[in-house]
């Protein structure tokens, strides 16, 4: 289990004053160590979330056409700003979110 996920646990058992429970050094270590390494891995991430929210506005203003091409009666730059964002960060979360946790099985 996950020093995040202990520390929620803890926190809804608990009646009363609430402490940060202490690490000893090596548990310290080892939660800096993963800091880090999910820090790293968050970049590719979010790059592509940037490229992808950021990048609309330069695909329709490369493609004005896509306002008139329509699908089942709605504009297809509107379906790509109402719907298409949604899925893609699904699938990012998901990526990151596997990412993460194989960095934590691999942390000593």
């Amino acid at each position: 289990m996950s020093p995040q996920t202990r520390l929620a646990h803890s926190r809804r058992r608990l009646r009363g004053r609430w402490r940060v429970p202490k690490l000893d050094p090596a548990g310290a270590e080892r939660a800096a160590e993963l800091y880090r390494a999910q820090r790293r891995l968050a970049v590719a991430p979010l790059v592509l979330l940037f490229v992808g929210i950021l990048g609309l506005p330069l695909v329709f203003a490369l493609f004005p056409g896509l306002d008139s091409v329509r699908l089942l009666g709605i504009p297809v730059s509107w379906l790509a700003l109402a719907v298409l964002p949604y899925p893609a960060l699904s699938l990012l979360a998901g990526w990151q979110l596997k990412r993460a946790e194989h960095a934590e099985d691999e942390t000593p």
